[in-house]
């Protein structure tokens, strides 16, 4: 237990010593923790990690609540009502118009699997992942209504696919519904997101009226300005999902309210949260290389490789296409927000579900999201920078006149 955390108090310490240098080169964090995981846990043997699959789901999860809550609270919600239509269609056309392509390629490339198994694996790589985009979500050559854009559709695509990841777990392992089906299904939709909505505004409204009043009041002691945002994040999730709703929309609509309400203390009280954040992404894509990347080697096959790469491309950027067809947005813009679709902490919570419903398809699901998760790490990671460089000029121009 102690090497395990001196490995791992040590490789945050020197990764903490260059994490300006490597966001600013073609790498990621993502990519350095996952590579790191691999080489202390697999490959040298020096990280034994005795973590179950259930560990690494609520690692995941306390992680994207907390990466969710930040972003949404420093979304420029001006922004967001000037350009909703990228939004919006994001998320009402090429979200499920995303999934249904996940699917047909899944019966096309995965025989294997019966079809509510690839309807699953569509749902589950369908939400891409804040925490992988926010190289690009919050660098300021990006223009803001495609930053905007993309936050709030990654904050919003994973609470919108756990219903339907839900219920597809119900049928694959044939669970009786009780009454109308289709009622069933609108009942589990309208809960998932009504009580997700509901718990992350009001207990967020609440919430800040005293913060608020004690930080004018002086009644925060310097050292604790940054455990309530922590807190009320935690809280959003956990009362959403205790009480039946999606805590990942309880916390993108939680950092909306707390954004709004303390639009001049948010950025101090936030720092605490983005700092717990930073941290517990570091350990989850350590343990996701260190214990889980190797796990599924065996059942790789170039099938499953093929279907990863179709997934972060096609299956992904056809959609959006789709999606944003008729707007303003010029070709290489519709292009950009297509290829930033990143697949990571969502994917591999739902994963962690299915994997313990033990599908017969299980292995070869597991498979899928792995390798889509690593190669979207690598992918997305590498092409970043690069492509904002790239593309910026374009963009100064235009918001020039010129």
């Amino acid at each position: 237990m102690y090497l395990n955390a001196a490995l791992l108090a040590v490789f945050a310490l020197l990764f903490a010593l260059v994490s300006g240098r490597i966001e600013r080169s073609r790498l990621s964090g993502p990519i350095v923790f996952v590579l790191g995981g691999v080489l202390l846990g697999p490959i040298s043997g020096r990280l034994a990690l005795p973590l179950t699959l259930d560990d690494l789901r609520v690692l995941a999860e306390a992680t994207l609540a907390l990466v969710l809550f930040c972003d949404a609270a420093n979304a420029d919600r001006a922004r967001i009502r000037q350009s909703g239509f990228l939004p919006r269609r994001l998320l009402l056309v090429g979200l499920p118009l995303t999934a249904l392509l996940g699917f047909v390629a899944a019966l096309g490339l995965l025989p294997g699997l019966a079809v509510v198994e690839a309807a699953l694996v569509a749902a589950i790589l369908a939400p891409t992942d804040a925490a992988l985009g926010r190289p690009v979500v919050t660098n300021p050559a990006v223009p803001a209504e495609i930053r905007e854009g993309l936050n709030v559709e990654s904050g919003l695509n994973d609470g919108i696919c756990v219903p339907l990841v839900i219920l597809l777990l119900e049928v694959a392992v044939e669970t009786e519904v009780a009454g109308s089906p289709i009622r069933h299904i609108m009942g589990t939709v309208v809960e998932e997101i009504g009580i997700g909505l509901l718990v992350g505004g009001a207990l967020t409204l609440a919430a800040t009226g005293l913060v608020h009043r004690a930080a004018a009041a002086g009644w925060i002691g310097a050292s604790w300005r940054g455990l309530p945002a922590v807190a009320l994040a935690v809280a959003c999730f956990a009362l959403a999902q205790e009480a039946g709703g999606s805590g990942f929309i309880a916390c993108f609509v939680g950092g909306l309210v707390f954004g709004a309400r303390l639009p001049h203390e948010h950025h101090v009280l936030l720092k605490g949260a983005e700092s717990a954040g930073e941290a517990m992404a570091l350990l989850t894509w350590v343990v996701f290389g260190a214990v889980v990347v190797w796990s599924v080697a065996d059942f790789v096959t170039p099938a499953v490789v093929a279907y990863a790469v179709l997934s972060l491309t096609l299956v992904r950027m056809l959609p959006v296409a789709l999606a944003l067809a008729g707007t303003a947005l010029p070709r290489t813009d519709r292009l950009f927000i297509g290829w930033f679709g990143p697949r990571g902490l969502a994917s591999i919570v739902f994963g962690v579900l299915v994997l313990d419903a033990e599908l017969p398809g299980s292995d070869t699901i597991g498979a899928v999201v792995v390798v889509t998760v690593v190669l979207s790490v690598l992918a997305h990671g590498v092409t970043a920078n690069p492509l904002v460089r790239a593309l910026a000029p374009g963009w100064r121009a235009r918001a020039s006149g010129g």
